[in-house]
């Protein structure tokens, strides 16, 4: 098997606050995206590393050279950049790993477990349960209540073949939330792998801090 990472940082994030994309904000040292970069990187199943930026960010310094990745410029939506990922790598993989710059601290735990579903799978994403009770609000009041039996909160990266998954984009160029919701309206099934809580998403500006703390407990002196 021969995997390829797309790592995409072509977001805009403007719910993080900041003078900048979240995914180059400053963290423990670097920035979010580095880390996502570094995690795949170093994961020794991991052939060939793809970086999707946004065009503006394209001839920044924001983006690290180190670890290196082949970088493409993303489009208009999220799936249109996974899919300028996904042609960039056509050819040299038959299967690909999709994660979010804004994913951290995902751990090789997590990677490995996609990985290996892949052995027999076309598709595979990490997910957590959810454990909390969850309410319909209408109003800022409680309007209703949601069963959250069989609910699990998806995670990156999320795994394919990668032939298979191409086609699905090129098949729904509207794209979808994610891409396992492309996959699954393209006949794929989805397994799912073991996430972790410490693999959150940097989405409001609390985040940051608490992906600062599990990387600083991760890495130690590295980070910085």
């Amino acid at each position: 098997m021969t995997i390829a990472a797309v790592i995409v940082a072509a977001g805009r994030g403007v719910r993080a606050g900041g003078d900048r994309p979240k995914q180059w904000q400053p963290l423990a040292g670097q920035t979010s995206a580095y880390f996502a970069l570094r995690a795949f990187a170093d994961h020794p199943r991991v052939d060939r590393l793809v970086l999707v930026l946004h065009p503006d960010d394209i001839s920044s310094s924001l983006w690290p050279s180190e670890p290196v990745a082949d970088v493409v410029a993303g489009g208009s939506t999220r799936s249109a950049s996974v899919r300028a990922g996904l042609e960039v790598v056509e050819g040299d993989a038959d299967h690909v790993l999709i994660h979010d710059a804004a994913r951290p601290c995902v751990s090789p735990a997590v990677i490995d477990g996609v990985i290996a579903a892949l052995e027999t799978a076309s598709a595979a994403a990490p997910a957590v349960p959810v454990v909390d009770a969850l309410w319909r609000g209408k109003d800022d009041h409680v309007a209703g209540f949601v069963p959250r039996d069989g609910l699990y909160r998806a995670q990156t990266p999320q795994g394919f073949d990668l032939k298979r998954i191409l086609e699905a984009h090129r098949a729904y160029p509207e794209g979808a939330a994610d891409d396992v919701e492309l996959a699954c309206r393209a006949g794929l099934s989805v397994a799912i792998t073991p996430g972790s809580d410490d693999n959150l998403k940097i989405t409001m500006p609390e985040d940051f801090e608490r992906a600062e703390r599990i990387l600083r407990e991760r890495h130690g002196h590295q980070t910085g």
